[in-house]
């Protein structure tokens, strides 16, 4: 048995539910009422978004190169650059909820009154619910690459 392995597989499924909870979070408080409060702690739950992506990359390459199943069975594996494509285009769809989010904070501490645009809100709601959509498809392709499948 080989420890590291085991600590590097804990810590990358830890944060990979991490994460689903924070787009569970997003996906939650995006609402029509989004008041101050709200905007600000959408900012900082956004924030934590990209910290534990950056993380889940680390780990994710230190099991590839350090796990016991070697660095070849991940190159040539189509289910698991099937699981890379859709954690990229999880993370690419989350720019734009991103961006809205720390302009709609910034417009709401300058303007106490400030109401997000309803299509602005309706468009990132579209974003989040894609990607928790596309993020389903992350345990699919992982739970099949662990039992041989696309190699």
């Amino acid at each position: 048995m080989d420890t590291t392995d085991l600590v590097l597989a804990i810590f990358h499924h830890l944060l990979v539910f991490s994460l689903a909870g924070i787009i569970g979070a997003e996906f939650v408080l995006i609402r029509s009422d989004l008041s101050a409060a709200t905007l600000k702690r959408l900012v900082g739950i956004d924030r934590h978004y990209g910290i534990i992506a950056m993380l889940i990359i680390v780990v994710g390459i230190g099991r590839v190169v350090y796990g016991l199943k070697g660095w070849e069975f991940y190159v040539y594996n189509w289910m698991f650059w099937a699981k890379i494509a859709a954690f990229a285009i999880v993370g690419l769809l989350s720019i734009i909820p991103t961006i809205r989010f720390l302009s709609w904070n910034t417009q709401a501490s300058i303007s106490p009154g400030y109401q997000v645009p309803a299509a602005e809100l309706a468009s990132v709601r579209t974003y989040v619910r894609t990607e928790a959509s596309i993020f389903l498809l992350i345990p699919v392709f992982a739970a099949a690459m662990a039992r041989g499948y696309g190699y």
